[in-house]
């Protein structure tokens, strides 16, 4: 049985196929204006990274989720980030229970029990500070690259700058300031990732922190910000391969549930 996952986020798209037990394949790309063409794109390009090629009806089940998802049209079924970051990261680490999903436009805590299924969730919906926006803002306004933060924030120089937790305006205004007072770019660094996790820290304790600790989206990728929170919380983050497919990866999950259900029906009918 082959399926695929299949999330459309605010900023990146992404997809994920599984044959049986098996990841084989997964791509991201950015969002464009639209998600119904940009569910195609990521969908053809994955097809056509996959060994030997497969085309769309070598698919038996397509589950779509995230931002975008109802702009699928080639998804057999739709399923809540939510639900697919808790049912991925349970796949991935069984022993998680606590799930922090950091993505280009909000932030969700998500408790979950044993077998991956959601119990309690809290999210930031209302303000980008703690996501991938809020760190693409202070990349733009100091000059650097995205990918430098995280490393740059723990080499500091003085002391961590001071930068409003609570807005992303509000805090490219802070940091635009401290490049006035000439700090340094690395204490200015330091203080955005200590303004996230601070903000971070208060939307995990609003579920609880239940050992062990999972963190998926793109700013998993940020070591600046996973040291910090792992520091706050004490407890050690466990993140995925690539934790950017994570929503992907249990959107295939339960495509493969859905697949194997209806298979089932079709046999008791004698089909």
């Amino acid at each position: 049985m082959i399926v695929a996952g299949v999330d459309i986020g605010s900023l990146s798209a992404k997809a994920l196929i599984m044959k049986e037990d098996e990841v084989i394949a997964w791509t991201s790309m950015l969002t464009g204006p639209d998600s119904s063409e940009t569910a195609w794109k990521v969908m053809n390009e994955i097809l056509d990274s996959v060994k030997g090629g497969l085309i769309l009806r070598d698919i038996d089940y397509i589950v779509a989720t995230g931002y975008g998802r109802v702009a699928v049209p080639f998804s057999n079924s739709m399923v809540t980030e939510i639900s697919c970051h808790a049912r991925g990261c349970h796949w991935l680490f069984p022993q998680v229970r606590t799930i922090l999903d950091m993505g280009g436009q909000d932030c969700k805590a998500i408790r979950c029990d044993a077998q991956g299924k959601v119990i309690n969730f809290a999210m930031n919906d209302k303000c980008a500070a703690g996501t991938g926006r809020y760190l693409e803002r202070v990349a733009v306004t100091l000059g650097v690259s995205l990918n430098e933060i995280g490393a740059r924030s723990l080499k500091i120089v003085e002391k961590p700058a001071a930068i409003s937790s609570y807005c992303t305006v509000f805090a490219q205004r802070d940091i635009m300031h401290l490049v006035r007072q000439g700090k340094h770019p690395n204490d200015i660094m330091a203080g955005a990732c200590d303004a996230i996790s601070s903000r971070i820290e208060s939307l995990l304790q609003r579920v609880g922190v239940v050992e062990a600790f999972a963190i998926s989206g793109g700013v998993a990728k940020n070591i600046g910000v996973v040291k910090r929170l792992e520091e706050r919380l004490g407890v050690r983050a466990h993140i995925a391969f690539e934790p950017q497919v994570v929503g992907a990866l249990g959107a295939s999950l339960f495509a493969r549930d859905l697949a194997a259900s209806a298979r089932a029906r079709s046999e008791n009918r004698g089909f």
